[in-house]
C-alpha cells in the first residue's frame, strides 16, 4: 500500500447478516439485487487486503523500474504517445476521472447506482487493477452508508464504461453530486455527512476506477433478474390461457416433444406440464379442437427458447461481475503490468440482443392469445369477455394496450449493432454499445411484465366463464393470485391502473412466491 494513499482504512465489517462478502467468492446476480435495493450490507473478506496490496506493490515496482505502462506512465486513449513525468502521475489520475465525467440525459436510479458501485467493487477485488487498497474500502463505505453519486445515462459506448464510472467516482475527487439521506448534495458534502474521508489518488488509481464495465455488468444483473420474473409470469399466463381456450395439450406431451428434442423446447414443455398437472384438460377429448392457433401451440418452444437465451446472458453477466476488465492488468505472480482487452463486452451485448429478440417472440404470441380469447369465433366465449353484449366494452380496448406493448417490445428488440463512429482520434474505432443494449433489455422486461399482467387477467376472466372446469395445480394458484388482486370485470371500469399494479407485483416476484411450493 502506498504511503501516500489516504481515505478510510480497510475495516472489515462486523455487522450481522444479511451481508455480501466481497473477495471471498463469486458475486451472484441475486446478491447484486440485494445490495442494489438496500437490504444487504457489504463486508470485505479478510484475505482481500493481501491480494490488493500485492497488486499495488507490483504497480509501485513498475514505477521504480521506469517502465512504459499505459495509463500509469503514459496518457490515455490517443494520448498514449505522451510520456508522463514522475511529478505528473498522481495529478493525472485525478484529472482522468474529472475529464471523463461527460454523461448527459436522465440519471440512473438509486438501485442502478448501487448495482454499479457493487460491480466495480467486485471487479477491483479480483486484484488485477493495482488500485490503492484504501479506495476499495471507500467504495464499500459508500454502499454501506448510502452515498449514491448522480450518474447520467448517456456517454458510454461499451468498451469500458468510462463516462458512467467517472461520474460515479467524482465525489472521491471532491467534485460531482450525490444523494445522501434523501437529498442531492455536492459530492464532498455527501461524503462528509456520511463520515467518509476523501482518498488521496496515487498512480493508476483513477484508471483503475474507470477502466471496467461496471455499468453494463451491474445494470445487466438487475435487468436479467427482471427479465426472469417477466418470462416466468408470461409463461404462467400462457398456461392459464391454454386452460381458458380449452386448448389441445398434445404439443407438450413428453413423448411427442422427444421426437425432436431441442433442449429449450423440452424444458418449456416440462414447465407447462408442471403448471397444468391435474387439469381436466389433460383428459381424452377435453380439448375443443384437435389443433389450435400457433400462439397457443408454440408456447413451449417459444418461451423455452427465451429462457435459454436468458441463461446464456446470465452466464456472461456472472463472468463480467467476477472478472477483471482492467487494462493494463496486474499479474501479481509475474510482477508485470500488461494491456488487455478484457473490457470488451461484445459477447454480453450479443447475448442481450438475442434475449431481446427472444422476448419479442414471447410478447407477440402472448398478444395474439389475448385477442383470440376475446373472439367468439376463436374461443366460443362472449365477445371481449363481457356478458352484457354490445352495451359494454369489456376487455375490448385492452387489446389495444396489449398491441401497443407488443409493438414497443418488438421495436426495442431491434438490434442496435456496433458503433460506427470512431472516437479518440480514431484509436477507439469500435464499440458494442452495451450500456444502451442493457437499458433496452430492462425496458423490454418492464413491458413484458405489463403484458403478462394483461394476459393473466384476461385468461382468468375467460376461465371463470368456463363453468365446471378443473384447473391444474399451477394454473389454480395463478388464478387465485389474480383474483386476490383483480376482481372480475362485470360493469366497465378503468383497468389500466389495475394492470399496472399487477405488473408491479409480478416484477416484485409475488407470483413466483405464490407458485414456489408447486411440486415439480
Amino acid at each position: 500500500m502506498s504511503a501516500k494513499a489516504g481515505g478510510p482504512r480497510m475495516v472489515l465489517a462486523q455487522r450481522a447478516v444479511p451481508a455480501v462478502v466481497i473477495g471471498a467468492g463469486p458475486l451472484s446476480i441475486d446478491e447484486v439485487h440485494a445490495v442494489a435495493h438496500g437490504a444487504a450490507r457489504i463486508m470485505l473478506a479478510p484475505a482481500l487486503l493481501e491480494r490488493l496490496s500485492g497488486a499495488r506493490a507490483a504497480v509501485e515496482r513498475s514505477l521504480e523500474r521506469g517502465e512504459a505502462v499505459y495509463g500509469l506512465t503514459t496518457g490515455l486513449g490517443a494520448a498514449v504517445d505522451t510520456r508522463l513525468a514522475a511529478d505528473q502521475i498522481a495529478a493525472f489520475q485525478l484529472r482522468a476521472v474529472r475529464a471523463r465525467a461527460v454523461g448527459v440525459g436522465r440519471c440512473l436510479s438509486r438501485a442502478e447506482v448501487r448495482a454499479m458501485l457493487l460491480a466495480r467493487l467486485a471487479g477491483l477485488a479480483q486484484g488485477a487493477s493495482g488500485i490503492s487498497p484504501c479506495l476499495v474500502g471507500t467504495l464499500a463505505a459508500m454502499l454501506n452508508s448510502g452515498v449514491h453519486p448522480v450518474v447520467r445515462r448517456i456517454g458510454s459506448l461499451g468498451e469500458a464504461d468510462l463516462s458512467s464510472l467517472a461520474q460515479l467516482f467524482l465525489p472521491l475527487t471532491g467534485e460531482g453530486e450525490a444523494e445522501f439521506d434523501g437529498q442531492i448534495r455536492t459530492g464532498p458534502e455527501a461524503m462528509r455527512l456520511a463520515g467518509i474521508a476523501l482518498p488521496a489518488f496515487g498512480p493508476k488509481d483513477g484508471l483503475a476506477l474507470l477502466n471496467a464495465n461496471a455499468e453494463s455488468a451491474g445494470l445487466a444483473a438487475l435487468a436479467l433478474r427482471a427479465m426472469a420474473r417477466a418470462l416466468e409470469a408470461l409463461t404462467v399466463a400462457g398456461a392459464l390461457s391454454l386452460e381458458a381456450y380449452r386448448a389441445n395439450l398434445s404439443p407438450i406431451a413428453s413423448n411427442l416433444v422427444a421426437l425432436r428434442p431441442v433442449p429449450s423446447h423440452v424444458a418449456g414443455a416440462a414447465k407447462l406440464r408442471e403448471l397444468l398437472a391435474g387439469s381436466d384438460l389433460l383428459g381424452e377429448g377435453a380439448a375443443r379442437r384437435v389443433q389450435d392457433p400457433l400462439s397457443f401451440r408454440c408456447l413451449a418452444p417459444v418461451n423455452g427458447a427465451a429462457f435459454a437465451a436468458l441463461e446464456t446472458a446470465r452466464a456472461l453477466v456472472e463472468v463480467e461481475l467476477n472478472g477483471a476488465g482492467d487494462s493494463p492488468a496486474v499479474l501479481i505472480t509475474e510482477d508485470i503490468l500488461r494491456s488487455t482487452v478484457n473490457f470488451d463486452t461484445t459477447a454480453l451485448a450479443l447475448a442481450l440482443e438475442g434475449l431481446g429478440l427472444a422476448a419479442a417472440h414471447t410478447a407477440t404470441i402472448s398478444a395474439f392469445r389475448v385477442t383470440k380469447l376475446m373472439s367468439p369465433a376463436a374461443s366460443e366465449l362472449p365477445r371481449f369477455l363481457t356478458r352484457h353484449g354490445g352495451t359494454h366494452a369489456g376487455f375490448a380496448t385492452t387489446q389495444k394496450t396489449a398491441a401497443a406493448l407488443e409493438a414497443e417490445i418488438r421495436h426495442l428488440a431491434v438490434p442496435l449493432g456496433p458503433m460506427t463512429m470512431p472516437v479518440a482520434d480514431g484509436v477507439e474505432d469500435y464499440a458494442p454499445m452495451t450500456p444502451r443494449i442493457v437499458a433496452k433489455t430492462a425496458m423490454i422486461a418492464e413491458h413484458l411484465s405489463r403484458l403478462a399482467a394483461i394476459e393473466l387477467v384476461v385468461a382468468a376472466e375467460a376461465t371463470d366463464q368456463r363453468e365446471g372446469i378443473r384447473l391444474g395445480a399451477g394454473t389454480t394458484l395463478a388464478h387465485r393470485f389474480v383474483r386476490a388482486h383483480v376482481a372480475r370485470l362485470d360493469d366497465d371500469r378503468p383497468m389500466g391502473r389495475e394492470f399496472e399494479a399487477l405488473a408491479e407485483r409480478l416484477a416484485a416476484g409475488e407470483l413466483a412466491a405464490a407458485l414456489a411450493d408447486l411440486p415439480a
